[in-house]
């Protein structure tokens, strides 16, 4: 008997792994990929720029590697890439006679291969964005105050629209507030609403987004509201969702709003100022972007010239100044978190460079690796990874 009950006493004390671990064999993460190529948008108008530039990109070190332009185009000074890594598309900022324009990519050797261009339905296109399917493309038109939503078809070219708004409200007081001014667009993480930031009305636009459509609809309330005369740029999601954040070029502030993702509503927390307090020269905000750990947010100052280094406070969402970082160059138009968080890259347009910075994720705090790279009026930089 003793025997017997010491053999099934091995035999449960065998089976234990099964259950627990051996029969759910977890199946291995693919390694992150280090090998990307990232293409830059540009200003060409009085510019030495021919279009879109392209660079290899090592993860490993944050390096850039130049491989010259990648496809001539006038004002391309925003570009997003489809999530497939198939497709690139670009606006061409022309007053009246402004496009957006579509790409092929070759995500072996970083080939762009225009595939065809449509009016932006506006002037000045601005921004452009993809909705979270990958199936539309979202367009803020500047000097008009118009968005624009196009289907992308299965072959990558811009279908005919499927939405087109006039922003309207009061305008703000600034001077530069003379009329609606759309600057950013883009989807909710679910792809439930459309959220866009109009500087001219000191708004922040929310619609709520049929994803089979690619139409707006209205929603209640229709905005949120900064303080008049803040002229807000750009703003972006953390990555959980919970607060949204907006960069204002006008007042240079940030802005945080708590996010409701099942109504949509935005709810302003606190909007510190991104200038040192001894600053008192002319100043215009223009990026933000969130590190993916959601702890850092961080805002380009136009003028005063640097980053601005936030601490998001995980639960309440309040914004709290950490350090002022020069930018190594003039007029940092735009700056870019590379897909690993671990270095942010700065396009000074004034001084026709862009600038590489590491980042400590556990302080926030950036620090210049050297590794620059020279290209004409830079606006906006995205990384592909390559295959």
């Amino acid at each position: 008997m003793k025997t017997f009950r010491r053999a099934l006493s091995l035999s449960v004390v065998l089976l234990i792994p099964v259950f627990f671990g051996f029969a759910k064999d977890k199946k291995p993460q693919k390694p992150q990929p280090t090998d990307f190529f990232a293409f830059v948008g540009t200003y060409t108008t009085k510019t030495q720029s021919k279009g879109i530039y392209e660079f290899r990109y090592d993860a490993k070190s944050g390096k850039l590697t130049p491989m010259g332009v990648a496809a001539e185009t006038p004002d391309p000074s925003f570009v997003a890439i489809h999530p497939s890594g198939k497709f690139l598309y670009a606006v061409n900022e022309g007053g009246k006679a402004s496009f957006v324009t579509s790409f092929a990519l070759d995500a072996k050797t970083g080939k762009l291969t225009q595939l065809n261009q449509v009016p932006s339905l506006g002037e000045d296109p601005c921004y452009i964005s993809l909705d979270q399917t990958g199936k539309y493309i979202l367009v803020a038109n500047y000097t008009s105050g118009t968005l624009a939503i196009f289907p992308i078809l299965p072959d990558g070219k811009i279908g005919e629209k499927t939405a087109v708004n006039q922003d309207s409200g009061k305008l703000g007081p600034h001077k530069n507030q003379d009329g609606p001014h759309a600057h950013w667009i883009e989807t909710s993480p679910d792809n439930r609403y459309v959220l866009a930031v109009d500087l001219g009305l000191d708004q922040v636009l929310i619609f709520q987004f049929d994803a089979k459509k690619g139409t707006l609809g209205p929603h209640i309330p229709p905005s949120a509201a900064l303080k008049a005369g803040s002229g807000p740029r750009h703003g972006i999601f953390s990555p959980n969702g919970k607060f949204f954040f907006v960069a204002s070029e006008l007042a240079s502030t940030a802005t945080s709003f708590s996010y409701d993702s099942k109504t949509g509503d935005l709810k302003q927390i606190n909007s510190p100022s991104t200038l040192p307090p001894e600053f008192s020269g002319r100043n215009d905000v223009a990026e933000v972007a969130v590190h993916p750990n959601g702890r850092f947010l961080y805002v380009s100052n136009r003028g005063n010239d640097c980053i601005v280094i936030f601490a998001i406070d995980p639960k309440k969402g309040t914004l709290s100044q950490l350090a002022h970082i020069p930018t190594g160059g003039k007029e940092p138009r735009h700056f870019t978190l590379d897909p690993s968080g671990n270095f942010l890259f700065v396009e000074n347009q004034w001084s026709d460079t862009i600038v590489a910075f590491h980042i400590d994720a556990n302080s926030g705090q950036l620090t210049p690796t050297g590794d620059n790279v020279s290209v004409p009026s830079p606006v906006c930089l995205k990384f592909i990874a390559a295959e």
